[in-house]
């Protein structure tokens, strides 16, 4: 025992503990695309396309790497899936690593490290690194092609090399470790952003080794520092470079004339330039911490250099070209994530703002100036009326941290309040008839006979007249506690430590997607009795329960962490709330998310799994007092091993192992296979489209039907990339140019009644894609919009047509009506509307054209359910 070589064990145990993890999630990972993203990924990575914002071009070339090993195009879905595998056992390799330096730190504070201890601390790590193995979250990201595994693998590459750095910090050595970190934070770029938020817990690393007396002055400074250096590399470093690239490219493209490009060019080059004279100059006067920090940005922008693929790939034309990122600007909107909704951190507004109409002294502000490139005039011209161009809702209803800020989700949000309070306008109240419905209202709801649909609505229509304040500060402090903080997070972190009900979405009920222990008493309090449950839910294979060992184990490290070096724990404190709690405050979800959001939070599951090594090593502190060291290691280490890895992996592995797991991939080919030749398949979300870009893009399979997601269609490149032949799928029949439909354009159209007739649908695209000044209504805000002239819109059927192409059998050729009508319902058609009726303007019965199903209103059929029949799937 006395010759025990620490460092040879360490690396054994480690590469014991990948193998362990490697082999679990080979055996269990999915052969082929799952729900959700997987199947955009595997896609976008094996043909090096572009996905969605803001990407992972880095996954996507690594992927593509990968993809080379399939021996069959069916095969390649299970080799960007063993990225995953790969990527979650090194995250398992690394942070055994990480924990066995940390706790060497720990106990060498107190005491002598000899033999015994140096087991216990090899046994303890790698308890807690097996616990992580076989945490529900963190196994479910590994066995599919998601950016997760990968993320959660350069978090854990990122804290060794910070452990590392430390050790050997203030030497050249600790340097090169130092400009190693910063290559990696440029690589998550690449990847995902979770990488960068082992930032802050570096940051104290370097602070907790050179300041050897901690004030509170000093320790706040390098608090707000952190935090800092974080922002600085995410929100200010990458987004203003690019911002840079972007006016160079606008300044020499549109002032001085040259081609397009040349600006970006130009701007490459002397950023080149300025690395290359900057370290020339700080080598040359023996600058020596200005010369580390100028490699480490510059290793920042090569890590980051990934993001050249997006363009590259964009310009290529590639089928799947999500945001056209082509150039500069293109590719700062898709850094941005400029498609999807703003959120308000720190100050902003309410849902409440939709029931309190315009703000009265500033009704409308500014837009952002979309440039888009005229190969006419060689120059980027401004495409949308950026001025006055969006509404400004009441600044009564903008507050500071503003948690319930969604208008697309009012109803849920009311979930969250008892209630608002509102009053009838001053000049309102003297209607009787309005001041009855308004009490009436609020009896009914003090009755409880008023769900939170029937309050959104009242409020919606009775919004103009009424005084509606927003929900208090403390109402939404209270949202974002119990919600955002207990619901999305708390029971995410219990169902990888406690245990899980099953696999069915929560809804904030006791029937689903909550947090079980399986100790009788506990789980009755809160979830009512256990007993003579149905047998669907009683054998749910995800119905998974730990006792609390694994928890009692986390949280017997805590203590055991803070009691013996608060340094450390402030360290791994500050990495598990910047992964788990800081990022529900920066994601400010809403009520509620179209799936679970676990697999985000692995990084916040990562460290309480550390504390669990904490915890075994603390048990064996506290046996050794009894018994003798020698007997108490493998005692502490079999008995936690058993507490914790072992009955997680016993409980999870039914429902984590999808070695035989092909329901995506099946249910896409059947969507296809419902498909008539050269048909068109109006799709609607991510299940119904991403699995058959999958079967379409990798498998070759029924490549002649062309998909058209309707979400997307509202946007101008995707509109472009449907009226580009796919592989042996026909463009879609349009006859609106891109000129009617860019960006600004065309956004939504008013209803403008020039007629109470029912109007032939190829009148009225006509009439939609006219600029003639007759078809337009000026809006308050002196733009001017298109319209529709009527709600009653006549498809003629062409019965040969119809029986020539095989849209309805021959034998069904008496039940052909001469005409479809379509019934408008809103006064309001966005433009993803518009093309689906422009297609079917245009179609002339030539395309069968068919309908995913799954959707939520009528609209998604374009108004023709009455017409559609059921095929396949």
């Amino acid at each position: 025992m006395s010759s025990f070589n620490f460092d040879k064990w360490n690396k054994i145990t480690g590469w014991l503990v990948f193998a362990i993890a490697l082999l679990t999630y080979w055996l269990t990972v999915e052969p082929t695309a799952s729900f959700w993203d997987a199947g955009e990924y595997i896609t976008t990575a094996s043909n090096l396309e572009v996905g969605h914002p803001p990407g992972a071009p880095l996954y996507q070339i690594l992927g593509a790497f990968f993809s080379i090993f399939a021996m069959e195009a069916s095969n390649i879905a299970l080799t960007i899936n063993l990225m995953s595998v790969f990527a979650s056992a090194f995250t398992i390799l690394f942070m055994f690593w990480s924990l066995t330096i940390l706790l060497r730190m720990v106990v060498q504070k107190h005491q002598e490290l000899n033999s015994n201890n140096r087991i216990a601390i090899i046994g303890s790590a790698a308890v807690g690194a097996l616990s992580f193995a076989f945490t529900d979250s963190f196994w479910y990201n590994a066995v599919e092609a998601e950016v997760y595994a990968s993320a959660a693998c350069v978090l854990s590459v990122l804290f060794y090399c910070a452990l590392r750095w430390e050790r050997e910090m203030n030497t050249p050595r600790g340097d090169r470790w130092l400009i190693l970190i910063a290559f990696i934070i440029g690589l998550s770029f690449g990847i995902h952003f979770m990488g960068l938020l082992a930032i802050p817990a570096m940051g104290f690393l370097y602070y907790f080794k050179n300041y050897k007396t901690i004030t509170l002055k000093n320790f706040i400074i390098a608090n707000v520092v952190t935090v800092a250096i974080l922002l600085f590399i995410f929100k200010l470093l990458l987004p203003y470079t690019m911002k840079l690239f972007s006016g160079f490219e606008l300044f020499f493209v549109n002032s001085l004339g040259m081609p397009f490009n040349s600006g970006t060019i130009i701007a490459g080059l002397l950023f080149i330039a300025l690395f290359y004279f900057g370290l020339r100059y700080t080598r040359k006067k023996n600058l020596g911490q200005i010369n580390t920090l100028l490699l480490c940005v510059l290793f920042i922008f090569i890590g980051f250099s990934s993001w050249l693929m997006l363009p590259i790939r964009a310009n290529a034309g590639t089928v799947i070209n999500e945001n056209n990122p082509n150039n500069a600007r293109e590719l700062l909107a898709y850094y941005n994530r400029e498609q999807y909704p703003e959120t308000h951190l720190f100050y902003g507004p309410l849902f409440t703002e939709m029931y309190a109409g315009l703000d009265p002294e500033n009704p409308y502000k500014d837009d952002k100036p979309k440039y888009e490139q005229d190969e006419e005039t060689g120059k980027y011209i401004i495409v949308n009326q950026f001025k006055d161009a969006t509404q400004n809702l009441d600044d009564k209803h903008k507050v500071i941290l503003p948690r319930m800020w969604s208008p697309e989700h009012n109803a849920n949000y009311l979930e969250f309040t008892d209630g608002l309070e509102f009053t009838i306008k001053s000049e309102y109240r003297s209607e009787s008839r309005l001041v009855d419905i308004v009490a009436n209202f609020k009896q009914a709801f003090k009755e409880g006979k008023v769900d939170k649909e029937d309050y959104h609505d009242f409020l919606k229509t009775y919004g103009p007249f009424l005084d509606v304040k927003p929900p208090s500060l403390w109402e939404n402090l209270a949202y974002t506690f119990e919600y955002q903080f207990g619901y999305m997070y708390w029971r995410y972190f219990m169902w990888n430590f406690a245990g899980r009900q099953d696999d069915v979405q929560g809804q904030k009920t006791d029937l689903h997607g909550n947090w079980l222990t399986g100790i009788s008493f506990i789980d009755e309090l809160r979830l009512g009795s256990q007993d003579n449950l149905p047998s669907d839910v009683k054998y749910n294979k995800a119905r998974n329960t730990y006792y609390l060992l694994p928890l009692i184990l986390g949280v017997l490290g805590v203590v055991f962490h803070f009691k013996n070096d608060m340094k450390t724990f402030w360290v791994l404190l500050v990495l598990f709330l910047f992964t788990g709690l800081a990022l529900k405050v920066y994601l400010n979800e809403r009520p509620f998310e179209p799936r679970e959001r676990d697999y985000a939070l692995v990084g916040s599951f990562y460290v309480f799994a550390m504390w669990i090594g904490f915890g075994v090593y603390a048990i064996f502190e506290m046996l050794k007092e009894y018994l003798k060291p020698k007997l108490a290691v493998p005692i502490v280490i079999v008995a936690t091993m058993l507490a914790s890895p072992v009955i997680l992996a016993y409980q999870n592995w039914d429902d984590h192992d999808r070695s035989n797991r092909y329901t995506a991939n099946s249910m896409g080919k059947m969507y296809l296979d419902s498909c008539d030749e050269n048909a068109i398949l109006f799709t609607i979300g991510d299940n119904d489209t991403f699995a058959l870009w999958y079967a379409q893009n990798i498998e070759g399979y029924r490549r002649d039907v062309r998909i058209v997601n309707t979400s997307l269609f509202a946007t101008d490149w995707y509109i472009d990339d449907m009226k580009k032949k796919a592989f042996e799928s026909d463009p879609i029949p349009s006859q609106l140019t891109h000129d009617k439909y860019r960006f600004g354009t065309r956004d939504f159209l008013y209803f403008q009644e020039s007629t109470q007739d029912t109007i032939d649908i190829k009148q009225w695209m006509n009439w939609v894609a006219s600029d003639d000044p007759r078809t337009k209504v000026e809006l308050e805000s002196n733009h001017w919009a298109h319209t529709f002239p009527s709600k009653i819109i006549r498809v003629p059927v062409d019965k040969e047509a119809v029986l020539r192409n095989g849209i309805v059998a021959q034998e069904d050729a008496d039940k052909i009506v001469p005409y479809i009508d379509i019934t408008l319902k809103e006064n309001v058609i966005y433009k993803n509307r518009m093309m689906m009726l422009d297609v079917i303007a245009n179609n002339n019965w030539e395309r069968p054209i068919y309908f995913s199903g799954g959707s939520f209103g009528d609209d998604d059929y374009i108004w023709m359910k009455d017409y559609l029949q059921l095929d396949g799937v």
